[in-house]
């Protein structure tokens, strides 16, 4: 039996200042639309809606939801916020949803058992997408998808394509994308370069500046030398 969210409406002025009374009050605000209605301003229960967060099938749960003045209606939670400091629920969108007209979802990928290349060669399993696109009815959406992935073996991919197909869900990922694999990780040693030992003996023992080569003989050097102080001192 579905839950029933009871939604109350709310009055007045829809700002901050509101919002806030709201939760001291011990609710949380919310809005309900889709189906074609206006929006409505609402306030719900959190503790409730904590609960269907939390629950197997999560966001994707479907309940019935009743506003006063209005007729009841299916609905989905669709978008929540939380307060990062207490991570206590601050404001969540409900969705009216139609039980004849397909939805876009996500859902969990849930892998079952231990890949034989982790057990037998070591490897270490990698699951890149928790979580599939899916396309189908209210009423077929799962809680969860279950793959099993015993024999996957060392540097073997599971990819959409591997993945439970039927004709109730359509699969909105590219079939060959990745959502798990076993992987190896090893460390690659660089080797250090050799050193000449004998080279490093003889830069140990040098002191001193290193000999700097110098161009032209010394003999030259004396002459240019002797004719700059024989030349006569310019006049004033």
């Amino acid at each position: 039996m579905p839950e029933v969210v009871v939604a109350k409406p709310r009055e007045g002025k829809f700002n901050k200042n509101a919002a806030r009374r709201v939760r001291v009050a011990g609710k949380i605000p919310a809005v309900l639309y889709g189906s074609g209605h206006d929006p409505v301003a609402v306030e719900v229960d959190p503790k409730q809606i904590s609960r269907i967060l939390f629950s197997e099938s999560g966001h994707n749960t479907i309940f019935d939801v009743e506003v006063a003045g209005l007729p009841s209606a299916k609905a989905m939670i669709v978008d929540w916020q939380r307060e990062p400091i207490k991570d206590q629920l601050i404001h969540i969108d409900l969705k009216r949803i139609a039980l004849d007209k397909a939805l876009r979802v996500k859902v969990r990928v849930k892998l079952l058992g231990i890949p034989v290349g982790v057990k037998a060669a070591g490897g270490i399993l990698d699951q890149v997408m928790r979580q599939v696109d899916i396309e189908c009815l209210p009423g077929d959406i799962p809680s969860h998808i279950d793959v099993d992935i015993s024999n996957l073996e060392l540097f073997q991919s599971l990819r959409v394509s591997d993945l439970p197909h039927s004709g109730s869900i359509k699969y909105l990922n590219a079939e060959d994308a990745t959502v798990a694999h076993v992987v190896s990780i090893r460390e690659e040693v660089v080797a250090a370069p050799e050193v000449d030992a004998a080279a490093v003996a003889a830069a140990a023992t040098t002191t001193g500046e290193p000999e700097v080569a110098k161009k032209g003989k010394p003999e030259d050097a004396a002459k240019t030398a002797d004719a700059a102080a024989k030349k006569p001192a310019a006049k004033k």
